[in-house]
């Protein structure tokens, strides 16, 4: 099993976590490296929080697991744990990266960058598109943070975005989804220059 971090909104997908853990102690998917809430203390220095998350949980782990809903793109500490994950560092490395819709937000379209996932998760496709602009892929991926869109118009990235009835259904795909994830993470090349996001944004309040 390959280690993985789980980032998401807290509040908003606590449930969806549940869900997730459900899965992995059923099928022994993943090792799960995440942080739980009360782990880190939130009153420290956001430089301090981020360098803590890296070091004591990212660290351990080779694939970061994106569940996203209408506000994880808002989220500071969903884009810290994006930036340190993509980040190559001297003591240990980049992850792959593996993104789901949460099922209020799921989308008609996804990205798979591997052979095997074509194949086995998305077989009755029998054509591909390539996307080169953000318009189209926000248009088609609203929910999604501005940092994964960022990486997928870069086509090294190798980043794949899934629904949540994709793995609900059959989780073997999401082991496949983390074993492709994992294997290419240090043939990943990702876009590192959105500087990181400094305070949360509340969109139900304008």
């Amino acid at each position: 099993m390959h280690r993985v971090f789980v980032s998401y909104h807290h509040k908003n997908e606590n449930y969806l976590r549940k869900a997730l853990g459900e899965i992995n102690d059923k099928s022994d998917i993943f090792f799960d490296c995440s942080v739980s809430t009360g782990d880190v203390n939130e009153d420290l220095e956001p430089q301090a929080i981020r360098q803590i998350i890296r070091r004591n949980y990212l660290s351990g782990s080779t694939v970061l697991l994106l569940l996203v809903g209408r506000e994880t793109k808002y989220r500071k500490h969903v884009d810290w744990e994006l930036y340190s994950s993509m980040y190559n560092g001297t003591n240990f490395g980049k992850s792959g990266v593996v993104v789901l819709h949460a099922p209020d937000c799921e989308s008609e379209y996804f990205t798979a960058p591997f052979d095997k996932i074509k194949k086995a998760v998305y077989p009755h496709v029998s054509s591909w598109a390539s996307i080169d602009n953000r318009e189209e892929y926000q248009r088609r991926y609203p929910y999604l943070p501005d940092r994964i869109i960022d990486n997928l118009l870069k086509s090294k990235s190798k980043i794949s975005v899934s629904n949540w009835s994709v793995i609900e259904e059959n989780p073997e795909r999401l082991r496949l989804l983390i074993d492709c994830a994992h294997n290419a993470r240090s043939e990943c090349e990702y876009d590192m220059r959105r500087a990181m996001r400094m305070k949360d944004y509340n969109p139900s309040i304008f």
